[in-house]
């Protein structure tokens, strides 16, 4: 088959241009927004003809739509359907190879699925960070988990902040949205805040910046807190950074799956995820959320730290039992 070329945005308008005079305006609105996502994606990595698209393109998709969208199963899937049939339309225009639809996944749901449960537990947390002060401090995955567990920001967020954006005299870092240069974050303007923090955050922050960030800039000019030696780091680095070294492997030296360290493929540097016991940036953002609840902090403090509101924090993050809520309540039986 002979390909055309076409690019993402053109691909999108001539399809909701097809399914216009046979779905609903209430359905092309919804096709429009989620697969806006998508072809702002395709933005970020450059991809400019949707003839070379892949299978992995098409995962790697999958897995910066669920971190930078925070989504639940549910949504993940209507979105990740969508999608499919998008990619078959442009098959069907000869803009895309044959048969790449069935590349796209989506989750298979289950009764409890609307809300997802996948977090590192506070042990984990403070076992991996302490083995990330021991023999990886102020690296960039120190960095990045740190920031992760303790501000509780999405990955988009962290990958957005520039140095300037860190105030190590006031103990703050500002979480701005800038996407005329490229680091929109969830929520856009609404997504802003001042986070606080910790004297063992601030001197990480100080080691990394004067000892071992890559003295990079963007192409915007601007200097990212969070860099390699080609610029601001990328979302899949990130990503990469937290599956890394949340696997038991390298905090612990042991598997907890009976697995031969020497012989495991997922010790290699591109396969952590396939570690049974590693997890996402998701997961690790809702173990720091979780935690802080379990600290009794206050529901609306913690919504604001996190950029969530207080539905949707009872809904998809609190991971607390229903018991351990009890118990919590228990210390304000003084007062009635």
């Amino acid at each position: 088959m002979s390909l055309e070329p076409i690019d993402p945005k053109t691909a999108l308008e001539l399809y909701l241009a097809d399914r216009e005079n046979n779905v609903t305006e209430a359905t092309i609105y919804s096709h429009r927004s989620r697969l806006g996502h998508f072809v702002r994606w395709c933005d970020e990595q450059e991809i400019t003809n949707l003839n070379g698209l892949t299978g992995r393109q098409l995962h790697e998709y999958r897995l910066w739509r669920r971190d930078e969208g925070d989504l639940a199963p549910a949504t993940e899937k209507t979105q990740m359907d969508t999608l499919r049939v998008f990619i078959r339309w442009v098959e069907s225009i000869d803009g895309a190879p044959e048969d790449l639809h069935v590349k796209v996944r989506s989750p298979n749901l289950t009764g409890g699925d609307n809300v997802r449960d996948v977090m590192l537990e506070q042990d984990r947390a403070e076992a991996i960070l302490e083995y990330l002060r021991r023999y990886e401090y102020a690296s960039r995955p120190h960095v990045v988990i740190a920031l992760m567990w303790h501000t509780m920001m999405r990955i988009g967020a962290i990958r957005a902040l520039d140095i300037d954006d860190y105030n190590p005299e006031e103990q703050s870092i500002q979480v701005v949205n800038r996407p005329e240069s490229g680091t929109r974050i969830k929520n856009g303007r609404d997504g802003e805040r001042f986070v606080a923090l910790s004297d063992e955050v601030c001197m990480m922050l100080d080691d990394w910046i004067d000892q071992r960030r890559p003295k990079t800039k963007t192409n915007a000019g601007r200097k990212s807190l969070v860099s390699t030696s080609h610029g601001r780091v990328h979302r899949t680095t990130l990503r990469g950074d937290c599956y890394r070294f949340t696997r038991p492997c390298v905090s612990t030296g042991e598997c907890p799956h009976g697995r031969e360290i020497d012989e495991c493929p997922a010790t290699e540097y591109d396969s952590a995820s396939e570690c049974p016991s590693s997890v996402s940036p998701h997961a690790l953002r809702r173990g720091g959320i979780t935690h802080a609840l379990s600290e009794e902090w206050p529901m609306k403090a913690v919504g604001d730290r996190a950029n969530v509101s207080e539905q949707v924090l009872e809904k998809h993050y609190d991971q607390r039992s229903a018991k351990e809520k009890m118990e919590q309540r228990r210390g304000y039986l003084d007062s009635l």
